[in-house]
């Protein structure tokens, strides 16, 4: 059993990183800034913690194995995640990811392909702007997995695919993956690490 910190845990990717965690017996601290629709629940400590507040949030995440960051990329610049983190001595970073900076067949990325809708670049270039930061790194342990290019509500079947930085598609040409099979995925990262200091992704 790990001790995790998770930032945004009540968003729609966080929440199902908390069920999967709880569901595997794992401790969480929930941080968000209104947790209060988390509720009281057995291995759950919620803390409201604006993560915009680097001493508050380093407090928030001090004591834990690793923190898996949820929140919006264009919302937190990658050093107001990061720096807290490592202040705090937490070695694990791991990072819910956008399928923007995901490569096509011909190498070019997701987010400068024709088509790509331009409600989802801010969000999408601040997350490439997250990965590299990352990349260069030297200290944390750290884990970015990026979803497919839908990240959908739905069922949680257990079933999926792994890749490395390219986006992954269906025989039926859809690229897509749901929330709760996005939180097996990276729940089994913090279990069983494969890809440290690396970007992964997952999809059907």
């Amino acid at each position: 059993m790990s001790k995790i910190a998770i930032i945004g845990a009540t968003g729609r990717a966080g929440s199902q990183l908390l069920e999967e965690a709880l569901r595997r017996g794992h401790s969480v601290t929930a941080i968000a800034r209104d947790p209060a629709k988390i509720g009281n629940r057995a291995g759950v400590v919620s803390k409201a913690v604006d993560a915009l507040d680097g001493a508050a949030l380093q407090a928030a995440v001090a004591g834990h194995d690793a923190v898996i960051s949820a929140a919006h990329f264009s919302t937190i610049a990658p050093k107001a995640v990061i720096d807290p983190v490592k202040k705090a001595g937490v070695k694990r970073l791991l990072v819910v990811g956008g399928a923007g900076s995901l490569l096509l067949p011909d190498g070019s990325r997701v987010i400068d392909a024709a088509g790509f809708p331009d409600e989802y670049k801010a969000e999408a270039s601040a997350g490439g702007v997250f990965l590299d930061t990352l990349r260069q790194e030297k200290e944390l342990d750290w884990t970015f997995l990026s979803p497919s290019a839908e990240f959908v509500e739905g069922e949680r079947r257990g079933q999926f695919r792994l890749g490395q930085d390219h986006l992954l598609v269906s025989a039926e040409g859809k690229s897509w993956i749901t929330f709760a099979d996005f939180a097996i995925a990276m729940i089994d990262e913090l279990e069983t690490p494969k890809h440290s200091r690396q970007r992964f992704t997952v999809g059907y």
